[in-house]
């Protein structure tokens, strides 16, 4: 067990890549509140896809929510590297939470404190801090995946002091159950993706619904929707940013999305190397721990590797995303190397649970095992935020602007 703690306390890691004592706090404390709280959530969210309606306000009780945000409006006053170690611990104890808490609070929350005024700030901050009220983001639509800005066909009309949203959204982490959501429409269909706005669009506002709930392979527990917006009228004063200027708004807030997938796939993939530890120390075969076997060996040490690796590149992307300027992002190495650390993260956790489920053997392919649990959690990774293929044109459009540059 003394290995097994190392792995998840980051004792193990390069000095030069070390937390300071702050940031290790933080992540120690995230460690323990999700093993005492989340973890025994985590069974039944998946088996029944099943919401727990307290948790949120336990959560923000414990001053989980906006790491990034001000306290002024009842945030922490931290930034991007302490919101991405809460993220890591929680996702050792319950992976499907964790991704609902990232959605509400650097997708939802962290995007109106940055775009927003100060009147929203000061009106919808607060209660997502304190996870009085659960946020979402709304961007992918039916139609459209990889090309969600081109492809997007809500619009917004303006009448009179309100705008009429018309359109629907799919895939939405938070939507059955969000009070608030940051939703993109087209303003101006002659502009194509820069006739796109951002609004905060409430679940009491008239012409919105909740379509349909969707049941997911993995991250079950996590509420997943399709929302519809039918003349959904909503206040001009909730149009964040201006008319036309949500294109700057997605771009750096999917940079920053980016960089806090990684850590979530940093936390799945700890566990799963500690739950293989323990498994292999544990589990006895031809009279003898499977771990005395050099295979089994390989695998772990293999896993361990992918572990170090995708911490140190997590940690790195965090601290250099941290200071993205309002309307940053979407292009220059940041864009780069957001996406090239979500890239090597989730494929390095397809890594480590494909060895993870093959160290257990047969407990490994129960459903209701944990390892089984993480397993089913990969391919959301693999997918969400940009799929694999677009974070490869990204960097490889990156890199050949520098080539055209220097040529």
């Amino acid at each position: 067990m003394t290995t097994s703690r190392a792995i998840l306390s980051g004792d193990n890691r390069m000095s030069m890549f070390a937390l300071d004592e702050q940031q290790q706090t933080i992540l120690d404390q995230a460690d323990r509140f999700a093993q005492k709280e989340l973890y025994p959530l985590s069974e039944r969210m998946d088996r029944e896809e099943w919401w727990p309606d307290d948790a949120f306000r336990t959560i923000g009780d414990n001053g989980f929510f906006g790491a990034t945000i001000p306290e002024e409006y009842g945030g922490a006053g931290l930034d991007l590297v302490a919101a991405g170690l809460v993220l890591q611990g929680f996702a050792r104890w319950n992976h499907a939470m964790a991704l609902s808490w990232v959605a509400h609070d650097n997708l939802c929350a962290n995007n109106i404190y940055r775009n927003g005024n100060e009147q929203q700030r000061r009106k919808y901050l607060p209660d997502l801090c304190a996870g009085r009220k659960i946020g979402a983001l709304g961007l992918t639509e039916p139609g459209a995946g990889s090309d969600a800005l081109g492809s997007m066909r809500t619009t917004a009309r303006r009448d009179g002091d309100h705008y009429l949203l018309n359109g629907g959204k799919i895939y939405i982490t938070n939507g059955p159950v969000a009070d608030v959501i940051l939703v993109y429409a087209k303003t101006d269909r002659s502009k194509g993706a820069h006739g796109i706005s951002a609004f905060i669009v409430e679940k009491d506002f008239p012409g919105f619904k909740v379509a349909q709930k969707l049941t997911k392979m993995g991250y079950r527990g996590s509420q997943t929707a399709e929302l519809v917006f039918e003349d959904c009228r909503v206040p001009a004063e909730n149009l964040v940013g201006g008319e036309n200027r949500g294109v700057s708004i997605v771009m750096s807030g999917l940079d920053l999305e980016r960089a806090m997938v990684s850590p979530l796939c940093l936390g799945v993939s700890e566990r799963a190397l500690q739950l293989s530890i323990e498994y292999a120390q544990t589990r006895q075969q031809f009279g003898k721990p499977i771990g005395s076997f050099q295979m089994v060996q390989s695998m772990l040490a293999e896993m361990y590797v992918q572990v170090e690796t995708m911490r140190t590149f997590t940690y790195r992307t965090l601290a250099e995303a941290a200071p993205l300027e309002i309307g940053g992002g979407g292009r220059g190495d940041i864009h780069m190397l957001t996406a090239a650390s979500v890239m090597y993260a989730a494929e390095a956790c397809h890594a480590v649970l494909d060895r993870a489920v093959q160290i257990h053997g047969g407990s490994g392919y129960i459903w209701e095992s944990e390892i089984n649990r993480l397993f089913r959690s990969i391919k959301l990774l693999e997918i969400g935020a940009g799929t694999t293929e677009v974070r490869k044109m990204i960097i490889a459009g990156e890199l050949l602007k520098d080539v055209a540059a220097h040529g």
